[in-house]
């Protein structure tokens, strides 16, 4: 199947700048995000493609590529541009089957393959008050460092890595095969083109070790679940003495015991009881900051939404502070003494005597309740 084209999955021009590419990448990470698409099973497939598109288009040597000689001029099996010869891309694909490296393996000089270490990912879980406000938090993470015996060569201190004698440090073997040339990793050295004849003793070669780290982590106000805070270089540490990883740490929010947060807004639900919600009144409530006031009018109906200005959240990426949003709700007494009982009753026969008005929403659903009854003949 023909793959799609990358400006057309950004949904940018062919002659996009940078900051264009960079900001609809932005937008459409955020859009298809699998933490914020639970429901969706073709988010994870979406944010795979603009994330690849991405790579490509922010690159300026692959975006020359692939303007160029399109899909074909960035697939690693070929090579990574259209412009190898005819030989070499055989000896790739070829290489690719039989489990052989790619040319980017070589190295010439006898140099190490330096790579860079694996990013981390570390979950954290906060509570409302935390992601709203902003904290600082010490997280301990296991990873992978640099050997300090060794500095992360591998090899026992006093000695160094040595050009592996079977690749000549090239990393790969080629095998000619008539008109092909085979290539693989060099089973030797595994494609690092260099071998250690006297292996560190603390990492055994590895030049690296387990350890945890702590680390203090600034959460900025604002954070939401699905966010993300970048540490860099607090990855695991690169093999053959290359830069370490990332650690991304993943924001998660505890459920609240009163709140709940959509965007910039707070909900919450306020009980009243039947008094207030007939006469009115005043109530206090909480918010994140303390205690608030909110205005009941008479006649209040069950599910009617109040609005407290400036009360939610201040977005972590900029925009105004949202409103705390109270949906009441009108409570129905309990325990009732016989005496509450039988001036309830009075309150009945008052209210539905003659021919009363006093519940519209009662009266509009048995007038409907009744056309449909009839319409069935009962």
């Amino acid at each position: 199947m023909a793959k799609e084209d990358y400006y057309e999955l950004l949904d940018v021009p062919r002659n996009a700048s940078d900051s264009d590419i960079k900001k609809s990448f932005r937008r459409l990470a955020m859009k298809y995000h699998p933490d914020r698409n639970t429901d969706n099973p073709d988010a994870e497939e979406n944010f795979k493609k603009v994330k690849e598109a991405y790579e490509i288009l922010s690159d300026p040597k692959k975006r020359s590529a692939y303007d160029q000689f399109g899909h074909a001029g960035v697939d690693p099996s070929m090579g990574g541009h259209g412009a190898e010869g005819f030989s070499d891309i055989f000896s790739d694909v070829f290489g690719d089957i039989f489990g052989g490296g790619a040319r980017g393996g070589r190295r010439s000089g006898g140099g190490s393959r330096a790579q860079r270490g694996s990013d981390l990912r570390y979950n954290l879980e906060l509570s409302l008050e935390d992601a709203v406000s902003g904290t600082e938090v010490k997280i301990r993470v296991p990873t992978l460092v640099a050997c300090g015996v060794c500095g992360g060569t591998g090899a026992k201190k006093g000695s160094a890595p040595v050009t592996c004698t079977t690749c000549h440090g090239q990393g790969a073997v080629r095998m000619q095969q008539g008109f092909f040339a085979v290539q693989q990793t060099c089973p030797t050295c595994r494609g690092t083109g260099q071998q250690i004849k006297d292996p560190c003793g603390a990492c055994y070669g590895q030049g690296r070790t387990q350890e945890t780290k702590t680390l203090s982590v600034k959460i900025p106000p604002g954070v939401d679940i699905g966010d993300r805070v970048r540490l860099a270089g607090e990855g695991e540490a690169g093999e053959a003495g290359g830069p370490p990883g990332d650690l991304y740490v993943q924001i998660s929010v505890k459920d609240h015991a009163i709140f709940t947060r959509d965007g910039a807004n707070l909900y919450c639900e306020v009980p009243i009881g039947f008094p207030t919600a007939c006469l009115g009144g005043e109530l206090e409530v909480p918010t994140l900051e303390g205690k608030g006031t909110l205005k009941i009018p008479p006649e209040t109906q069950t599910g009617r939404m109040f609005r407290i200005r400036g009360k939610g959240v201040k977005p972590v990426r900029g925009g105004d502070r949202g409103d705390l949003m109270c949906r009441v709700r009108v409570e129905t007494p309990v325990h009732l003494t016989k005496e509450q009982l039988e001036l309830i009753r009075k309150l009945e026969e008052s209210l539905t005597g003659g021919g009363s008005t006093h519940s519209p929403q009662t009266h509009g659903w048995l007038d409907v309740a009744k056309q449909f009854f009839d319409r069935l003949g009962l």
